[in-house]
């Protein structure tokens, strides 16, 4: 069987699936260094993205990437010292890619 991306039209197969999500954590995760947290998380993966404290109390973080590096930083912050903090976690699929620098935390 021939592999659909042989050299000659190798540069219009993507074999990575990219994903863009949301999630919303809730619990204590405002004043307890959540957000610096899963930023210097975020060092460890290839990721573009952000984090930032809700006016409701919760953490809402936005990432796109790979989706093995994607579900990876998520069982990464789960692993962490952060999971003590998260009563609940949220995600929704999002459409399109997140757009950031990098991996930033917002303050907006």
């Amino acid at each position: 069987m021939l592999n659909p991306c042989n050299e000659f039209v190798y540069f219009l197969c993507d074999n990575s699936a990219k994903m863009s999500i949301q999630v919303f954590y809730e619990g204590n995760v405002q004043g307890v260094g959540f957000r610096w947290s899963v930023r210097h998380i975020a060092k460890g993966f290839e990721l573009t993205g952000w984090v930032r404290n809700m006016p409701d109390g919760r953490v809402e973080l936005q990432i796109s990437g790979e989706e093995n590096e994607v579900r990876a930083f998520l069982d990464a912050i789960m692993q962490s010292e952060l999971r003590a903090h998260i009563r609940k976690q949220t995600e929704t699929m999002l459409a399109a890619p997140v757009t950031a620098r990098g991996f930033e935390i917002r303050h907006d």
